[in-house]
């Protein structure tokens, strides 16, 4: 197996295999030099190599194991961003967008996962204009990232006098918050704008510019963040969330070169594919990538969304009913 001992050194996971791994080679070029001198040693040299060799094969194994699970850990990261933004729609648009996170946040508590709001636009009618959302746990990447696009709803309004089925809209968008990005970021590349938050987190966070908003020049990607307690904390904050932002730009860039391969599978993560429709009249959400539908809509807006996730993560197709 060959393993980079001078890269394993850097990766706090693998540092001390790789002090092992130095120790055996370092032990064995020793039980060699002997051998060479001495012919004699020969059996008691050919056992002690035997076990250095079975030694080094043990943590061999052991690095191998942690660096899989590291490179499935930058594939499948256990955090992420969650964005939500109202569509077409007006205000009926916004509170679909505030239907979505709900659920969201609902089944993030169904798993076990760790929920924070980053950013809060309302409407009128307290719906979602925008919002933004970190979201902590195991496989919460793998089980989400199939849920940017977007979301469509078809139901009569509360304000609606004459009983008409409207359709509003919302986009969702997943961002893995990956430890390695392949970029840097040039400060002359952003602006920065400081503001008072509005909400909860005491009298201070009313008093002092803690919110921060950052604008990305090159590329018009506006990011903010305004829950933290401190103006560093929302700074830190919106430069992850920047970040993830720009490296989904560069994966995109990356996967617009493979299009034909990416036809085929669900999803291509544009934001401005229709993915679902949640259709209240008959009760069903229908995902139009695998042309399946589920029923019971008050559950699912609760969170239950598991089997959803389940069928598009295995990819099962099913019939699509008539809109």
């Amino acid at each position: 197996m060959n393993l980079d001992l001078e890269e394993l050194k850097k990766n706090h996971n693998t540092s001390y295999l790789a002090g092992e791994l130095e120790r055996l080679v370092r032990e064995e070029a020793e039980v060699r030099e002997m051998l060479d001198s001495d012919e004699s040693l020969h059996e008691m040299a050919a056992k002690e190599l035997k076990f250095i060799q079975e030694e080094r094969e043990r943590i061999e194994k052991q690095v191998q194991d942690i660096l899989d699970k590291d490179k499935e850990a930058e594939e499948f990261p256990n955090e992420i961003v969650l964005e939500v933004r109202a569509g077409a729609g007006g205000d009926e648009a916004s509170l679909f967008a505030w239907e979505l996170a709900h659920m969201y946040e609902k089944f993030s508590e169904i798993q076990g996962w760790q929920w924070k709001v980053n950013y809060e636009s309302k409407s009128d009618l307290n719906g979602y204009k925008e919002a933004s959302f970190e979201i902590k746990g195991k496989d919460v990447f793998k089980k989400l990232r199939y849920e940017t696009g977007v979301h469509r709803v078809q139901r009569i309004p509360a304000t609606e006098k004459n009983g008409r089925v409207h359709t509003s809209t919302a986009s969702v968008a997943v961002l893995p918050i990956r430890k390695k990005v392949n970029f840097q970021i040039n400060p002359a590349d952003f602006d920065m704008e400081y503001s008072r938050s509005g909400g909860k987190g005491g009298q201070n966070v009313n008093k002092v510019e803690t919110a921060v908003r950052i604008i990305h020049k090159p590329t018009g990607l506006d990011v903010r963040s305004t829950n933290e307690r401190s103006q560093l904390a929302n700074r830190e904050k919106a430069m992850m969330i920047l970040t993830a932002k720009l490296q989904q730009l560069e994966e995109e860039k990356e996967a617009s070169k493979h299009a034909g391969i990416r036809k085929g599978q669900i999803g291509t993560g544009d934001r401005s594919e229709k993915i679902r429709t949640y259709n209240f009249s008959q009760d069903r959400v229908t995902d139009h990538r695998i042309k399946k539908s589920w029923h019971n809509l008050p559950k699912i807006l609760e969170g239950e969304i598991g089997d959803i996730i389940d069928s598009i993560e295995s990819g099962a197709v099913g019939e699509e009913e008539e809109e």
